[in-house]
């Protein structure tokens, strides 16, 4: 049994190895796996601004973007596109950014210098792809890499479509609730989603169409909770038992059967006597 979180790629290869049959091996080992997302928030014309930008600047930006649930794609509507946009670049400026010791630090240095200079190359890569709405002043010691909002990201940008894991936020613009579906359902992975909207017909649609492993509607979309948000996707985002949810142990287990007919023809002599 191989439990594994960590990247598509790694995982992928983690899946085909374990697939080998071994020299004296006698079982066929079973793969867990939790390899990420390129999560989206989808905005529409009827959502609560106010919630809508806190839970996406939040997800985007918290824990500096490094978790596999972290919003890297906000789909809006066109009609309140600029209004969100405005206000998710002030809500990001607002930010403190420091030394992940200190309280009031919101954003702190990535992992490593390797992450750090992944990010940046994905930074450099939508420059030429996007707009640059926000870039933040980070400090120049520690492994920082600047909170970015990209505006006017085409749904087919590398930045778009890649997993990150990084402060990176790609805004898209949609001309409809199911262009903003279609966009949503567009990349390899199925994760984690979310959904602002006050519209009960596109809440409905959502919950049929958006094709996430957990699915958060008007609330931000990370911090799941084990038992009631058991979490883990599909598609390219894993295989595997949800963790958290009542059967993830089970997989652990090698299920068993044993069936006896009771209903026997006479008693053996009974064990021990003369």
């Amino acid at each position: 049994m191989i439990v594994f979180t960590g990247s598509q790629a790694v995982g992928c290869q983690i899946y085909a190895n374990a697939a080998i049959l071994q020299p004296g091996q006698k079982h066929l080992k079973r793969v867990v796996a939790e390899m990420g997302g390129k999560n989206a928030i989808v905005v529409d014309e009827s959502a609560d601004l106010d919630q809508a930008v806190q839970g996406v600047v939040q997800s985007a930006f918290g824990y500096s973007g490094q978790k596999c649930s972290a919003c890297s794609r906000a789909i809006v509507l066109e009609s309140i596109y600029d209004t969100f946009l405005n206000r998710v670049i002030e809500a990001t400026r607002s930010l403190n950014i420091g030394m992940a010791e200190s309280p009031s630090t919101q954003v702190g240095p990535v992992i490593d210098a390797e992450a750090q200079t992944r990010i940046q190359n994905y930074i450099e890569q939508g420059r030429t792809e996007a707009e640059v709405a926000l870039e933040m002043p980070v400090p120049e010691s520690g492994y920082f890499v600047s909170p970015v909002v990209f505006a006017n990201v085409a749904p087919t940008a590398k930045i778009a479509q890649e997993e990150i894991f990084g402060p990176v936020l790609a805004v898209i613009k949609a001309k409809s609730f199911e262009e903003a579906l279609t966009i949503a359902n567009s990349t390899p992975y199925a994760l984690t989603g979310g959904l602002y909207s006050r519209t009960p017909s596109h809440i409905q649609q959502a919950q049929a169409e958006y094709e996430v492993g957990n699915l958060y509607i008007n609330r931000g979309i990370t911090g799941a909770i084990v038992a009631r948000q058991p979490f883990g996707g599909f598609k390219l985002s894993g295989v595997g038992s949800k963790a958290g949810g009542p059967d993830y142990l089970l997989q652990f287990l090698e299920p068993r059967v044993v069936t006896e007919n009771v209903q026997r023809q006479g008693f053996a002599p009974i064990e021990g006597a003369d």
